[in-house]
């Protein structure tokens, strides 16, 4: 039950923010149409671009780990029983996983408030705030650590798909 939770929370997260991969598109197309056909590059799309891009990259980690789109050493593993490759994932998940991404969390999150008090923006042609982006990071840190604790669930369970 929690893990397809968790799972549908990070389905639908990931099918909303992928749609800003059209926009983010939209934006390069208009710029390089403004710049190579008419001699008039935006001032702002650059910089627009960029962060839509860092909150497309980082909110989709934990649909990535949802989907097994991660990068993983299954060369070595392999070989070894299912049983066997569940106990090296579940270990994986303990020692490596569930670190990296408290740290992730807890530093991120000191990261997005320290930006958010200074009210920090960017320092490029348009000074756009740069704390929503610092936000989002915190935000895809949680959800990144609530699909391993989903997948942990599904390898306790023995199940490759709690939910579709």
């Amino acid at each position: 039950m929690i893990a397809r939770a968790i799972d549908g929370l990070n389905e639908i997260v990931g099918r909303v923010v992928s749609v800003l991969a059209v926009l983010f598109a939209a934006i390069i197309i208009y710029d390089v149409v403004l710049r190579y056909v008419f001699s008039d590059p935006t001032r702002w799309a650059f910089d627009v671009s960029k962060q839509i891009f860092g909150f497309y990259f980082i909110m989709l980690g934990g649909y990535a780990l949802r989907h097994g789109a991660h990068v993983r050493v299954d060369m070595l593993t392999e070989r070894l029983s299912a049983r066997a490759q569940r106990g090296i994932d579940l270990l994986g998940y303990l020692v490596f996983f569930f670190p990296f991404a408290w740290v992730f969390l807890t530093r991120s999150w000191e990261f997005a408030l320290r930006s958010w008090k200074q009210g920090e923006v960017t320092y490029g042609a348009i000074q756009m705030p740069v704390y929503p982006l610092k936000m989002a990071m915190c935000v895809a840190a949680g959800l990144l650590l609530l699909q391993g604790v989903a997948e942990v669930i599904k390898l306790l369970l023995d199940r490759q798909e709690v939910a579709e």
